[in-house]
């Protein structure tokens, strides 16, 4: 099993480019699952995510030919409904072809999702959502078996409660529906509005009429076209947030500075200088840390991805600081790791309490998440000695080449096995 060595210490000095998105690009490839004809997708990052959900696509039947990070998706001979336990265990985005599955095929069986182990992640708001579609589903040994005897049928349907996954379900599915669609209490993630985004452009029927609403009039079949994927914004934070915590001087290139607006007004707000331009965002970290109360909440407010890097960085601040995390109810099993390390973080229900003036100190880690597992390489960059970061599989499903990426910049760090 291969695992992380990190050298500290690093002041990280360079610039680092974006890869693409993937928790746009998840999406998106399940909605090509609607299309007859050739569809182009660019900018795909390189990621074990991506990989498996190419993996299901082709489980289902889609041809496809990936050319470096761009790739050529064809479904019209795609024919199967069923996707299995297998490719859909390590990833909760696998529940998102049973949208375009039912809208296509008006049946399907799909495995229940699995993913990080930080949350339950109910798949319950998809299936009340898909019923008020027409939709008639049971759940046996695991998976939702689905159907929609008359076909998908627009209906007003307001979630229960914010969620981005079913956002997407519904909006991928609604596109093939009869009738017109309003959904309301949506999801606005920036990766959600690529997703309309890459609909419209296909031929979808698609027009956000509030905030938080949608409407959609169903189309019968979508257009061949070229479409590139957004930027990772949750990469960007992390290699911000790598650069205040090791004083660093970075360039983060091809991005768009508007979409992570929440993360650096909370980055200046700590002390560290950020400049924007159109494509790009030059950080330098200060020495001086402040501390500050965080709760993460649905986009625009601070996302829960980033939770685990903003507490390595409070660690260092100048008093005791507070995060509550709103959207998953166990994000914080990369705690007892950091704890380890010398930090002094204690949990009270959803709020970390993460005393400041720490020093971290190397140690051999294990990484339970993916987004715990790139906390842990940046309180590694910040000590003196070796640190070993175990069970790295984890890192590799959302961080496209990061150890290259931080070498280029001055980071000490290799991988083993």
């Amino acid at each position: 099993m291969q695992k992380l060595e990190v050298f500290g210490i690093s002041k990280l000095r360079g610039q680092i480019k974006i890869s693409g998105s993937k928790n746009a690009s998840l999406p998106i490839l399940a909605a090509t699952l609607l299309s007859s004809k050739k569809i182009y997708l660019k900018n795909l990052p390189k990621v074990k995510d991506i990989e498996t959900m190419i993996s299901l696509l082709k489980s289902l039947g889609s041809k496809i030919k990936l050319r470096k990070k761009n790739l050529i998706i064809n479904n019209s001979k795609q024919s199967k409904n069923f996707a299995s336990y297998n490719l859909v265990k390590t990833m909760r985005a696998g529940i998102l072809v049973l949208g375009p599955l039912l809208a296509k095929f008006g049946n399907a069986k799909v495995s229940l999702p699995g993913g990080c182990a930080i949350g339950s992640r109910p798949v319950d708001i998809h299936l009340k959502a898909l019923s008020k579609l027409g939709v008639k589903y049971k759940i046996i040994q695991g998976y939702v078996h689905a159907n929609a005897p008359k076909g998908l049928i627009g209906s007003k349907i307001r979630f229960s409660k914010i969620s981005v996954g079913a956002t997407e379900n519904l909006i991928i599915a609604a596109s093939f529906a009869k009738g017109i669609t309003i959904l309301k209490n949506c999801a606005i993630e920036p990766e959600i509005k690529d997703l309309v985004n890459f609909l419209i452009k296909s031929g979808c029927k698609i027009k956000w009429i509030t905030k938080r609403s949608i409407k959609i009039e169903g189309v019968s079949q979508i257009n061949q076209i070229t479409y590139p994927i957004m930027f990772d914004r949750i990469e960007a934070g992390t290699y911000l947030i790598a650069a205040a915590i090791t004083e660093g001087n970075l360039k983060i290139k091809n991005i768009i500075p508007k979409v992570i607006q929440t993360e650096i007004n909370i980055l200046r707000k700590i002390g560290a200088k950020v400049f924007t331009k159109k494509n790009e965002i030059k950080i330098i970290g200060n020495k001086k840390i402040k501390s500050i109360n965080i709760k993460t909440a649905p986009y625009p407010g601070f996302p829960t991805d980033l939770q685990a890097q903003i507490m390595v960085l409070l660690c260092k601040a100048n008093k005791k600081s507070s995060i509550k995390e709103n959207i998953f109810e166990n994000r914080f099993m990369h705690v007892a790791e950091l704890n380890r390390m010398g930090a002094q973080i204690s949990i009270n229900g959803n709020e970390a309490i993460v005393e400041g003036n720490i020093n971290f100190a190397s140690a051999e880690l294990m990484a339970t998440d993916l987004r715990a597992s790139v906390s842990l390489i940046l309180a590694a960059l910040t000590t003196k000695g070796k640190s070993i970061i175990n069970r790295i599989y984890h890192l590799d499903r959302g961080y496209e080449n990061i150890e290259k990426k931080l070498k280029m910049v001055g980071a000490n760090i290799r991988r083993i096995n």
